[in-house]
């Protein structure tokens, strides 16, 4: 039934998917930190990876700042937006009912994403690539761009996951999360600590809107099309699971990818194939509770 397929297409379709699911990756792990420490389910992560791209683009076009200063400056922008919107709409919601914050969230991305279409329209809008030229690999020839892409993903993964589950800080953020009362005894203020883990989430998702700039064309649909995905894969890790979110991230992008050589018809729903059977084996999240809590 394959016999027609080269390993040289399975290699080339697997660092495909992996560059995909980097940004699967660490848009889900900006999620998981948002919904495990403060049970927001944060349906503005898709304009706020918009405004990140956005940011990198204004401040190209505009000021003359390059890519690797938008780096720092793009998510820092789209982290303090992230401040206000927690302080003045989640805060007030944080008693209530779920559901208050995830539709007040979702309010605040269709007014985000149309705001921006109505000031730049809906065409996309090209980022210079910052790193020209590649490497042939044999089966491929490969950006380097898109390896720094990868590359950077791992670490920027790796390190968040070290930061909340192996140092004091991810010690008061878990410990705010089960028991604030008792965090607030030691002098720690939990609604700023709070703010700040939201913060930190939507950095998250700039810091990869920046690094999707140069790949796809910036533009205000940029993050809702890929959200569905990206909630789809925090479903199947574990909707409080760090490791999970990572992991599914990655690995959802490489079957992506190989669906795409074995089955093309069914590469835009494998994902939530995949969800459906998770949601029916394992509810909670095929990693869910496999972590330090």
């Amino acid at each position: 039934m394959f016999d027609g397929i080269s390993t040289q297409l399975l290699l080339g379709q697997v660092l495909i998917g992996l560059i995909n699911g980097s940004f699967y990756a660490m848009l889900s792990m900006g999620l998981v930190i948002i919904f495990g420490m403060m049970h927001v389910i944060n349906f503005t992560h898709g304009a706020q990876y918009m405004l990140g791209a956005f940011c990198a683009w204004l401040l190209l076009n505009y000021l003359g700042i390059g890519y690797w200063p938008s780096l720092v400056l793009a998510p820092f922008a789209v982290a303090l937006f992230g401040i206000f919107l927690e302080r003045v709409l989640l805060r007030p919601l944080a008693g209530l009912d779920h559901l208050y914050s995830l539709l007040a969230t979702y309010a605040v991305a269709l007014i985000v994403e149309g705001l921006v279409r109505i000031q730049y329209g809906s065409t996309g809008l090209p980022y210079d690539n910052p790193i020209p030229g590649g490497v042939n690999l044999g089966f491929m020839f490969m950006p380097y761009y898109r390896l720094w892409v990868v590359a950077f993903s791992v670490v920027t993964c790796v390190g968040t996951w070290l930061l909340i589950d192996h140092t004091k800080l991810g010690a008061y953020l878990r410990a705010a999360n089960e028991n604030p009362q008792i965090v607030q005894t030691f002098g720690i203020n939990v609604p700023k600590l709070m703010t700040l883990t939201y913060g930190f989430g939507v950095g998250l998702a700039g810091l990869c809107g920046v690094l999707a700039a140069p790949i796809y064309q910036v533009s205000p649909s940029m993050g809702s099309s890929l959200m569905i995905v990206v909630f789809a894969v925090v479903v199947i890790g574990g909707m409080g699971s760090i490791i999970g979110a990572v992991a599914t991230g990655y690995m959802l992008g490489i079957v992506e990818g190989l669906t795409k050589v074995f089955y093309p018809e069914a590469a835009s729903v494998v994902i939530f194939l995949f969800m459906t059977v998770a949601l029916y084996l394992r509810p909670q999240g095929i990693f869910s509770g496999r972590e330090a809590n």
